[in-house]
């Protein structure tokens, strides 16, 4: 009983590790980014030079074919 739970267990892993699209995987990625750059944009001064270089960063991460 407990080797069909493992394997059952071990297949909806699988199944839903396949079925993910690669736009949900990179947003992951890309969203803390952005939420990073916004915290630090209220550094005066560097603060929006940061944010667009972070930014810009995402976007790169965005366009990644997954």
């Amino acid at each position: 009983m407990q080797s069909i739970r493992i394997a059952l267990r071990t297949a909806l892993i699988l199944f839903v590790a396949t079925q993910l699209s690669g736009c949900f995987l990179t947003k992951v990625v890309s969203v803390p980014m952005r939420v990073g750059g916004a915290v630090l944009s209220i550094i005066p001064g560097a603060g929006n030079t940061i944010d667009e270089a972070i930014d810009t960063a995402a976007d790169a991460v965005d366009e990644v074919p997954i």
